[in-house]
């Protein structure tokens, strides 16, 4: 029953939004979709460098009087993947609403949110 385990659950997860987030944004047609695919691609990356992170058994990387000091590096998680994903989810929030913008501005100019009626810079 050690296949169902918590590390297990979560990186699969991860790696299915990381696909499904793929196949959203290959081959959707609707912008909104595009972008939406886009999202799900970059939560997935998330759940799957915190998964990788985790270490059972393991504390958060707070040092108070549960953590003993002369010993810590074995009782704490390593806080660089939580540091890292918590940048990458408010760099991927202002990604997302620039892509937003555009896909508004996009609207306004062609009227529709279809990618194959935007034929401006084809070759």
């Amino acid at each position: 029953m050690d296949y169902f385990n918590i590390e297990y659950i979560s990186i699969v997860t991860g790696f299915l939004l990381i696909l499904l987030g793929l196949f959203a944004i290959l081959t959707q047609k609707n912008i909104i979709k595009i972008v939406i695919g886009f999202s799900l691609f970059d939560t997935g990356i998330h759940i799957v460098m915190v998964s990788i992170g985790y270490i059972r058994n393991r504390t958060a990387p707070i040092l108070d009087e549960t953590v003993n000091i002369k010993d810590a590096a074995n009782q704490i998680v390593d806080p660089v993947p939580q540091a890292l994903v918590l940048t990458a989810i408010i760099i991927g929030l202002g990604v997302t609403a620039l892509m937003l913008a555009y896909v508004l501005k996009l609207h306004k100019e062609k009227k529709s949110l279809e990618i194959q009626n935007f034929s401006d810079l084809k070759w």
